[in-house]
């Protein structure tokens, strides 16, 4: 007997016949005296058409209005999912964001969660029904409705696990768990059967694309069991926890991220003097564009290189900043490159291994693939590769770290 907090995103509801297959899974869980609270998503496609809707009418639509017209999508789920369920003979009650009371801030298309009232789901859970609340939404103090931005269900779905206490939060998705890397890229990848809170955020920061950033670093936050799973399949998924005893005796390395999104900038000959970083890279941040790696090269008879990476889709944008910025510092020229990728090594068996970097480094070299930009922190290495050498250097590294998949023979 156990409390389940069970999220399905938009393609596990994406037609009456799959949330069909939603309500019968739900109903084998109740049937075995479980508890259970729901999150769905709107169906696939659903947000996008209304975001579709609302931009033939204005291209700069008001963001509390882009909130009361989005929040729609998950209202059909909530009905649909519970009519499923009692035809089921499995009593279940629908409630929207602002009917369960998750309270958030006013920052509407990205609010952040304040509180949630419990009282309802807890009486309802009493009296043996099934309780189905809209994720990705909430109300602020004045009673208006908001989200909580993309992905916000993940996120609505471990802060009421939190709240609940609920013995486990559930995200089934498409996939049946995290794996060491994509299998698309590598076909030897390995489903995780565990992988820790500080892995999963770095995995996910760094590329994976499996959950929400912002829904993990609730549930490490509050110590909510975290668990993937396929709507599609049976299986036991990825349980995402906290490190225990036994992790020390696990592979070093428990994934391979990558990201291919990624452009670098440089800008050649700055002067080398105190707040030249700031003058850089303060008219970026003014522009709402974030950065990820920063390197700066040793001086040279009084001048430096400055280098930095961002997200491809800023390249253009940021290098007609960095134009301006270099002719006020008196800098010699910007260059810019918008083929590189980024592959990362993560683990936490990483605080307690020495050479880590060099053997990532070795299984680079021996595939003659070249190093840009380094960066590390406790758990990860991350290097800058050209984009051509992507898909090599994640089989390389994942074939050295001992993550290939042990065929099985007769």
């Amino acid at each position: 007997m156990a409390l389940y907090v069970q999220k399905f995103g938009g393609t596990s509801v994406g037609s009456v016949e799959r949330i069909e297959g939603v309500a019968d899974k739900i109903q084998a869980f109740r049937a075995a005296g479980h508890d259970i609270v729901v999150v769905v998503s709107a169906m696939s496609g659903e947000t996008n058409r209304l975001i579709a809707l609302a931009h033939q009418i204005t291209e700069e639509p008001s963001p509390r209005e882009m909130d009361a017209l989005v929040s729609t999508g998950e209202q059909v789920t909530i009905a649909l999912l519970s009519m499923a369920l009692n035809k089921r003979g499995c009593p279940a009650r629908s409630y929207t964001g602002w009917q369960v009371r998750i309270k958030t801030d006013s920052a509407h298309t990205k609010a952040r969660i304040q509180d949630i009232d419990v009282e309802n789901m807890k009486a309802d859970l009493a009296e043996g029904r099934v309780v189905v609340v809209a994720g990705f939404q909430g109300v602020d103090d004045d009673g208006n409705i908001t989200t909580l931005g993309r992905g916000g269900s993940d996120t609505t779905g471990v802060a009421l696990a939190a709240a609940l206490k609920a013995d486990e939060c559930q995200i089934y998705t498409d996939v049946d768990g995290v794996y060491t890397t994509d299998p698309r890229v590598v076909p030897k990848a390995q489903r995780m059967s565990k992988i820790t809170f500080e892995e999963m955020l770095e995995m996910a920061s760094l590329g994976s694309k499996v959950l929400q950033i912002r829904s993990v670093e609730f549930a490490g936050k509050y110590n909510v069991p975290l668990r993937v799973l396929s709507t599609f399949q049976d299986g036991p998924g990825t349980l995402i926890t906290f490190e225990d005893e036994n992790k020390m005796e696990q592979p070093v390395i428990s994934g391979i991220a990558f990201n291919r999104d990624e452009s670098k900038l440089t800008v050649m000959g700055v002067p080398d003097i105190p707040g030249v970083a700031s003058r850089i890279l303060g008219p970026v941040s003014a522009a709402n564009i974030e950065v990820d790696m920063i390197v700066q090269n040793i001086s040279e008879e009084g001048n430096t290189d400055f280098t930095f990476t961002i997200n491809r889709t800023d390249f253009k944008r940021v290098k007609e900043i960095l134009m301006r910025v270099a002719d006020d510092l008196g800098a010699r020229e910007v260059r810019g490159d918008d083929k590189i990728a980024k592959v990362s090594i993560v683990g936490v068996g990483m605080r307690s291994h020495a050479g880590v970097a060099s053997r990532m480094f070795d299984a680079l070299a021996a595939e003659s693939i070249n190093i840009q930009l380094i960066s590390t922190s406790e758990i990860k290495v991350s290097v800058v590769i050209e984009e051509k050498y992507l898909e090599l250097a994640v089989r390389a590294l994942h074939t050295a770290f001992g993550l290939d998949a042990v065929e099985e023979t007769n």
